[in-house]
């Protein structure tokens, strides 16, 4: 294998490292300038396409109806009802400030709640309390008991627990619109708490769902970031004992991520989320195996007794082959990501790739550039990794066929686990209880309400159809269905409305509580309702404007996406056997859209998955030249996700959104090991002629330290990602370190056996060539022809 123009390349960056510094950190520096531009997604949709057939429905629903975006307040009093007086005052005062919010268009409180009644012909439309020191608080809470409308959505059945809701209308232009009417709300609730101590208040709703994802990237970038740069520095230094090479090292990663953040997330615009703000803490992780691969061979070879400049220049001649294979496949594992469904999961795979080269393009320049300008001193605690090595390569071989049989039915046996799980996606679980979304939006479905709601549009089949009684019968029936599953805990429906409003129009007689007998009727009852109405509290977020249709929306509680899945088929079946065509609907939500993120991200991520390894095992084979070692290399590139997601179903058979990401981020680094282990075997079989048992011990000896230290920093630099508020992020880094973990144990234990397997029979190129030359000197020459 010829390496002569590596050596070359290699003597004149050292020739020229002051110049290769200085161009290769202004280049980082430039991208990474565009930090400056740098923004923030706190919109929850972002994370679906344009194209997602969920998105479009929840968007039509909102053009029909009435914004989606809402604030919560819930309240529980420690002692006595939510309709006391003392209690019901804090309502009304939290309802009037609510209609203070930026960009509010719609307050619903138990203070508010328009309620219904008749004197002889007449009718009444009031707010439910008017003066909280007048009221009845036993009729007060036998009404909102009651009343479906409000029952068990704005009062719990114990009426101790009451919420008062503000729809906004946020633009969706402006990035930092949420921020204003966050903060009102926050400010209410502290002010809240301040004055009355015995009482809990929590805020929860769609806003603070937006607000949490930029926030808890925000949390990310201050935290995480920070803080693997000191576990890196640490742990760097712990294991190479080398001041100078941990400072080039950790001078490599911060450049690599700050120029990728800079130049994905500000120069091309990219919004930041959640997942992406992950990508500074895997591209320090990742940025730091190039370098170490690197840095440890040259430390070696100096403790062996070779002068800087030629341990830095044989380091680059051994390694820049696998490192540039190596950063390839990361780059492309990466990339996969944007098959994902999920556009913050393209920016975080984007990112990442960038991030991957950058850290490449250092390694191979700036880093040894680097090292031959700084004092480096080559201690003995890498000698004495690397004996161990050699000792556990003997080992490994001594024990290879037992090793052989163990490993594949440990595989096997986990393989056999992977049948079991399920995909669980709850968008309220995709925070811990440190964000106050998740603390708020748990409080509030254990005492009041569920948070996951579905919606259908349902049309009557002509202009005004909503009033006939047909239709209204069929959309009674509909929710009393609903109401009849265990999963439901309230449903809103227009149904309702016509009802109360025709028992009101019948002197409140409780035998009129019913759907009004005739179409003319129902029109007539409902302008009269709507002609009533304040401002702001009108029917536009039940009905649409030509009164075609109206929404009706079920409130669940804590669902699975199994669970979700099965009501919503049941629903669809429900509609196709006892409602015309004309009033079937497909349901929309948020709660749908995120409860078929994880299935729609896995189907689109197989295919993607795919591509990258086949890509990747097309560059290993081309690499290697030779089709035997590229087929062995599969298998330790495709068991270690088996071997983690084994190791998970021992734990728990749910799965959400995260793991479908899993594979494609950690498919590049788990191909690492790999590739240099292979790289180094390969040349000990062509360059020095050594049999599959040498061959194995020479790669354990060159790269084993290596490989372990590198592989222990992307473990600590991916498990880092579990203090991360966004569970998405957390369970991704922890399998991701699982992966990486499995694939260095594989590389160490399996591999070394089916090389020796396989491959053991085989004849290196010089023992080939030997015999050859061999067998040329004991041949006898030919006889003569006779003449």
């Amino acid at each position: 294998m010829n390496n002569g123009w590596v050596t070359t390349y290699a003597n004149w960056i050292i020739k020229l490292r002051w110049l290769v510094v200085l161009v290769t950190v202004a280049g980082a520096l430039a991208m990474a300038s565009g930090g400056q531009y740098i923004k923030f997604s706190n919109d929850y949709r972002y994370f679906f396409t344009d194209e997602n057939p969920n998105l479009k429905a929840f968007e039509q629903l909102e053009r029909t109806y009435t914004s989606p975006d809402t604030l919560l307040w819930v309240l529980r009093p420690n002692e006595g009802k939510a309709t006391d007086p003392e209690i019901l005052a804090i309502v009304k005062e939290i309802t009037e400030r609510a209609w203070q919010t930026p960009y509010s268009i719609r307050v619903d409180s138990l203070t508010n709640y328009q309620h219904t009644t008749a004197l002889d012909d007449d009718l009444y439309v009031r707010d439910l309390v008017i003066d909280p020191a007048e009221v009845d608080p036993a009729e007060v809470l036998r009404i909102g008991t009651t009343e479906p409308a409000i029952a068990k959505r704005i009062i719990s059945d114990d009426g101790t627990t009451t919420a008062i809701f503000a729809t906004l209308k946020i633009p969706r232009d402006d990035i930092t619109a949420t921020a204003a009417p966050v903060a009102h709300a926050r400010a209410i609730v502290a002010d809240i708490r301040e004055r009355f101590p015995d009482l809990r208040i929590e805020l929860t709703g769609s806003v603070m769902l937006s607000t949490s994802f930029s926030e808890a990237a925000t949390r990310d970038l201050q935290t995480l970031t920070p803080g693997m740069y000191v576990v890196l520095a640490l742990t760097v230094w712990f294991l190479i004992r080398s001041i100078s090479g941990t400072i080039a090292t950790l001078i490599v990663v911060g450049l690599s991520a700050a120029a990728a953040m800079g130049f994905v997330m500000g120069w091309m615009g990219i919004r930041l989320t959640p997942p992406s703000s992950g990508a500074p803490t895997i591209i320090l992780t990742v940025a730091v195996a190039d370098s170490i691969h690197i840095l440890v061979t040259a430390l070696v070879s100096m403790q062996k007794g070779m002068a800087k400049r030629e341990a830095i220049v044989e380091s680059l001649r051994v390694n820049f082959q696998p490192v540039f294979l190596t950063s390839v496949t990361t780059a492309i594992g990466f990339a996969s990501l944007n098959f994902s469904d999920a556009p913050p999961f393209r920016d975080l795979g984007n990112t990442s790739a960038v991030g991957a080269l950058v850290a490449w393009i250092l390694s191979i320049s700036f880093l040894p550039a680097l090292m031959s300008i700084l004092p480096i001193s080559a201690k003995g605690s890498l000698s004495k990794q690397s004996e161990f090595m050699e000792r556990f390569g003997e080992m490994v071989i001594g024990n290879r066929r037992k090793i052989l049989v163990g490993m594949t039915a440990v595989l096997i046996g986990f393989a056999s686990l992977l049948p079991q799980f399920t995909f669980n996606d709850r968008f309220v679980e995709y925070f811990d209880d440190r964000m106050e979304f998740r603390v708020a939006s748990d409080w509030a479905s254990d005492n009041l309400t569920g948070i996951y709601q579905i919606s259908y549009s349902l049309y009557s089949g002509d202009t005004g159809g909503i009033s006939d009684p047909e239709y209204l019968e069929r959309l009674e029936a509909f929710a009393n269905w609903f109401r009849e599953q265990p999963e439901v805990v309230h449903v809103a429906t227009f149904s309702d409305v016509i009802k109360r409003v025709n028992k009101s129009m019948h002197g409140d007689d409780e035998s009129y509580y019913r759907v009004p007998e005739d179409r003319q009727s129902a029109a007539q009852f409902l302008l009269l309702y709507e002609m009533s109405l304040p401002y702001g509290l009108d029917l536009n977020d039940q009905i649409n404007v030509d009164k075609s249709a109206t929404k009706l929306t079920i409130t669940l509680t804590d669902v699975s996406t199994e669970e979700m899945k099965s009501i919503i088929d049941r629903g669809e079946t429900w509609l196709r056997e006892n409602a015309p065509d004309t009033m079937y609907a497909y349901p929309a939500g948020q709660a749908v859209m995120f409860s078929f993120i994880g299935i729609s991200n896995f189907e689109a991520m197989t295919v993607g998955t795919g591509i990258a390894l086949l890509l990747i095992s097309g560059c290993l084979m081309l690499a290697l030249r030779d089709l035997k070692l590229g087929i062995i290399s599969l298998v330790p590139n495709l068991t270690p996700p088996i071997a983690a997601f084994g190791v998970l179903a021992l734990f728990s058979t749910e799965v959400g959104f995260w793991s479908t990401f899993v594979i494609a981020t950690a498919l590049g680094l788990i191909v690492d090991a790999t590739v240099h282990f292979l790289s180094k075997y390969q040349r000990a079989r062509s360059e020095q002629g050594k049999s599959a048992e040498d061959a194995v011990r020479y790669a354990f000896s060159t790269v084993g330290t290596a490989l372990w230290v590198s592989t222990f920093v992307l473990i600590i630099g991916f498990a880092l990602l579990a203090y991360s508020p966004f569970r998405v992020n957390a369970m991704l880094g922890i399998m991701v370190a699982v992966t990486v973990a499995c694939a260095l144990i594989i590389d160490f234990l399996l591999l070394p056996a089916l090389l020796i397997a396989l491959d053991g029979k085989r004849k290196s190129d010089k023992t080939t060539e030997a015999d050859a030359d061999h067998g040329s000197a004991d041949t006898p020459p030919a006889a003569s022809a006779p003449a």
